[in-house]
């Protein structure tokens, strides 16, 4: 039996933004973020890769690459990058549940990712902005077993007026007892979404998230935003490396308490945070939950660290494929330690290519690569009360390690 028929089952369901991705080649053309909008200077580039991204795209292909079976739902316009989208797709086996409206414009974005230098992005966010609670087929999300949702602060009526249309999506699909997955990405400061209370959009759509998964930056702006803004203003080029252990714990606290039940901080080059809520919680997780004994996933605090890559071409949609590489692990009822190193080995495969998608391995070699004892990268919590096992993976104060096994078989 495969890896694809052992899951064929379980399907997912992932919805929210989709774009064109345009990609051009800067390798060896752009040395410095001078050279980027020099006025008057034609910059010769090389060929771009087109791909679709966001998540919908992203973590929904990573999931049927890795052997998932994903239906796909979001919104595009009737024109060519719409058709374009739809057609990328379908080259891949999936795109039935796009949505292509008559007159509205469809997204894309612009990925400009000069080797050494961190990524800038042109986005129109085009159909995204009309999605809605209603847009969503609710009968098809429930015989999914899990339904996963992406970036909400891309989309201007799902984040509108507090977050109402995401609280309604989350509130129906949880009533229909899928299990629930949600990723954010980073406000604009400069625009409406930089503006929106995000603590209170967490607040109220959390109690309705089983398997909340933005990243460490994300969550600081979103959460503390002074502290973000300190961070960025002393390194913001790797403000990463300002994050401590004492953060996560804190930041995680903060979401647990407001409903949370499985909460994955994603950390870049510093690898995947993961903590979980008490074992009476996590029994409310609809029917994608943890198989076997919850004690294993019950009350844990780990920080996973990322895998060496000898071959960076870029990290667009990196945390995407993290996440697909955690789904995957979760839906195949692995170990909460298992989980977290596919999604940091999905993570780096991903960012082996310049696109989403063409660095990612099949599900078989990624568990093959993995087994064979791929090195990690160096990490540090820079808090007390943390410790590191034989397996290179750091525990929390707040992790109960007795209730949880450290290797990557199954259960």
């Amino acid at each position: 039996m495969t890896q694809f028929q052992e899951i064929a089952e379980r399907r997912v369901v992932v919805a929210g933004h989709i774009c064109l991705d345009i990609i051009p080649d800067l390798g060896g053309v752009i040395t410095s973020a001078a050279d980027f909008l020099r006025p008057g200077k034609l910059m010769q580039v090389g060929s771009a890769v087109l791909s679709t991204g966001g998540p919908v795209s992203n973590t929904g292909l990573a999931l049927v690459t890795l052997g998932v079976p994903a239906s796909l739902m979001g919104k595009v316009g009737d024109d060519c990058f719409g058709d374009l989208i739809v057609s990328l797709l379908q080259r891949r086996g999936a795109g039935e549940g796009m949505l292509a409206v008559p007159g509205e414009a469809s997204s894309y974005t612009v990925a400009l990712s000069p080797p050494g230098l961190d990524r800038m992005f042109l986005h129109c966010p085009g159909a995204n902005n009309t999605f809605r609670a209603s847009d969503i087929p609710y009968d098809v999300v429930a015989k999914a077993d899990l339904f996963h949702f992406g970036y909400p602060p891309l989309m201007s009526a799902i984040f509108a007026e507090d977050g109402r249309e995401l609280v309604e999506i989350f509130r129906r699909v949880k009533a229909t007892g899928t299990t629930t997955s949600l990723d954010m990405s980073m406000p604009d400061p400069d625009s409406s979404s930089g503006t929106v209370n995000w603590r209170r959009v967490l607040s109220d759509v959390l109690p309705y998230v089983d398997i909340f998964l933005p990243s460490v930056e994300e969550t600081l702006f979103m959460l503390e935003r002074d502290r973000y803004d300190a961070y960025h203003s002393s390194c913001s080029h790797d403000m990463l490396s300002l994050v401590t252990g004492d953060d996560l714990s804190r930041l995680s606290s903060i979401l647990l308490n407001m409903g949370g039940r499985i909460v994955g901080l994603k950390c870049g080059e510093r690898g995947f945070y993961l903590r979980t809520a008490g074992r009476t919680t996590l029994q409310s997780i609809g029917r994608a939950r943890p198989g076997g004994d919850l004690g294993r996933w019950a009350n844990r605090e780990v920080w996973e660290p990322s895998f060496h890559v000898m071959n960076y071409a870029g990290a667009t949609g990196s945390g995407d494929s993290a996440i697909a590489g955690f789904l995957s692990a979760f839906l195949r009822g692995h170990k909460l330690e298992s989980c977290l190193r596919y999604a940091c080995a999905v993570g780096a495969f991903n960012v082996t290519a310049p696109d989403a998608l063409s660095g990612l391995k099949s599900w078989e070699e990624t568990i093959e690569r993995v087994r064979a004892g791929w090195e990690k990268n160096p990490l540090e919590p820079a808090s007390s009360g943390w410790w590191q096992d034989e397996a290179k993976m750091w525990h929390g104060p707040c992790d109960e390690p007795a209730l949880g096994g450290g290797d990557h078989e199954r259960r």
